[in-house]
């Protein structure tokens, strides 16, 4: 490695430091041989060319500016006309993806002697944009109401609580309708990302908050399209004056190009796509039986019933260790590791999806039973 300068020296030995800790990070191409249980892509939306063949005129490349000055296009108009009835809320405001959503709506909403709770297991993207904000903000316990409330009853100012309805790393659910009580005899707002629950839940993908009957309750959802929808983007959907407040004080949104064309194009195929199709969430929910089913129960795994599944190792050595051994049988797996996930968390990521077959999952349950037997 060439190192030229003083800083670039400084910056290499911080990289030695993480990957003597076994922490290091670096890009790989996926092989194409491999089986896919890594992706986001739950249904398999991302791969199906239909939803991109749908027959349309040229447009443009780009919106060539943000939505405040030339790039406000009536194409975002007209998706967000229809994200509001998809997601049956008042208005919806396009972000360019859903950590830029999150941080636009936290950094900017949250106001100095406001207090903001959020679940300690959040993504990092909701963490930063609480920071971001002038707020004062506290974790607490993963999904535990009674640590909520005891931070609730110390809360000042107007409260926020920011939760992901399910967890990126675990899947499981927050316990939203608990929340949404608290929220009552707290005066409280709540904030919930569905970046893991876009797409899949309900009749038409349309999210756990919907599926629940709770949307009305919710000041603020943020939905990613990267995910189950296969695309690209968000939105935030709420109502009319929050819209408003966002387009003028969320810097995130002020100050992006807007999304282009193509990709607006796509957000509305995929969803069109997964509400014609509801045989998708069915498969994939049958393929996440399937998988729990096969595996040892004495196998340290995940309590979750979502596609996000995973097994527990006690650290990265062991988790890396465990990842090469699935690589070796051609199923693409990654290590997550420390800091990640907490100390002693780490694990193997296993995603389903609708695609994978039958085999794929019981081989792949053979080859971890084997390795912990």
């Amino acid at each position: 490695m060439n190192i030229k300068t003083k800083v670039e020296s400084h910056l290499h030995d911080i990289l030695s430091k993480r990957k003597e800790l076994g922490g290091y990070r670096y890009l790989r191409k996926i092989d194409e041989k491999f089986i896919d249980f890594s992706s986001n892509d739950y249904l398999g939306l991302a791969r199906i060319r239909e939803i991109n063949d749908v027959p349309s005129k040229f447009v443009d490349n780009g919106a060539a500016g943000s939505r405040l000055l030339s790039g406000n296009k009536y194409y975002h108009e007209a998706l967000e006309h229809y994200l509001s009835d998809f997601f049956s809320a008042p208005a919806s405001l396009i972000f360019n993806s859903g950590y830029m959503a999150n941080l636009g709506v936290l950094s900017s909403v949250p106001q100095k002697g406001d207090t903001v709770l959020m679940d300690e297991l959040s993504h990092i993207c909701i963490k930063e944009g609480v920071r971001l904000s002038r707020a004062k903000y506290y974790n607490f316990k993963h999904n535990d109401l009674n640590d909520l409330e005891l931070k609730l009853q110390k809360a000042k100012g107007n409260i926020f609580i920011v939760v992901e309805s399910v967890y990126s790393m675990d899947g499981d659910q927050a316990p939203l309708e608990h929340i949404v009580e608290l929220t009552q005899r707290y005066e409280a707002a709540v904030i919930v990302d569905e970046a893991h629950s876009t797409g899949l839940y309900g009749e038409s993908g349309f999210g756990l908050c919907c599926d629940l009957g709770i949307e009305d309750k919710i000041l603020a959802r943020i939905y990613t399209f990267g995910k189950a929808t296969g695309a690209h983007g968000a939105a935030v959907c709420g109502g009319e004056i929050l819209k408003e407040y966002l387009i003028n004080y969320s810097r995130q949104f002020i100050y992006t190009t807007a999304l282009p064309h193509h990709s607006i194009l796509s957000i509305h195929n995929a969803l069109e796509y997964r509400k014609q199709h509801p045989e998708l969430w069915k498969k994939l929910r049958s393929n996440i039986e399937l998988f729990r089913n096969n595996l040892n129960p004495s196998i340290p795994k995940l309590n979750s019933f979502h596609p996000i599944q995973g097994i527990i190792l006690n650290n990265s050595e062991n988790t890396i260790t465990f990842s090469k051994y699935l690589n070796k049988f051609g199923f693409d797996i990654r290590p997550i590791l420390s800091p990640t996930v907490p100390k002693g968390k780490e694990r193997v990521r296993i995603c389903l999806h609708a695609f994978n077959s039958e085999e794929e999952i019981t081989n792949l349950c053979h080859h971890i039973n084997k390795y912990f037997k």
